[in-house]
């Protein structure tokens, strides 16, 4: 498993909000976390944000975007998990064998990473993919 050195996590809550910049603004001012990095469409909306508490690290965004999380997540609540693997496309090959539902093929994204999304039998989203934000100390 990618992601258990350099101060790197290997699992990531993912959450959308109708509200994400409002989110971002209270998890830092009141619970105290730090934003490693924010992301904003051309329309406002927060694409992507990474924010930190200890040597954690929760990712966020905006519901309404139309990303495949976003329509992934419609009807299955707002939170996600990440998962940092090493070998994108063997992991996928696993769940696919097992009949696993994917919502997303292995696919690249813009940032580097490698990722693919699936459901888990009580309808939980799963991402699996290489991208590790840093925790800087």
């Amino acid at each position: 498993m990618a992601g258990t050195s350099g101060g790197r996590p290997s699992v990531y809550p993912t959450l959308l909000y109708a509200d994400a910049k409002a989110a971002i603004k209270q998890l830092t001012e009141a619970f105290g976390f730090t934003a490693l990095a924010v992301y904003e469409g051309e329309d406002g909306s927060v694409g992507h944000a990474e924010l930190a508490q200890g040597n954690g690290v929760v990712m966020l965004g905006s519901k309404g975007t139309g990303s495949t999380f976003d329509k992934a997540m419609k009807d299955a609540g707002t939170t996600g998990v990440y998962v940092v693997v090493a070998d994108v496309d063997a992991h996928h090959r696993r769940a696919v064998e097992q009949g696993t539902e994917i919502l997303m093929p292995p696919t690249d994204q813009d940032y580097g990473s490698r990722d693919y999304m699936a459901r888990d039998l009580e309808g939980n989203v799963w991402s699996f993919g290489t991208y590790t934000p840093e925790m800087k100390a």
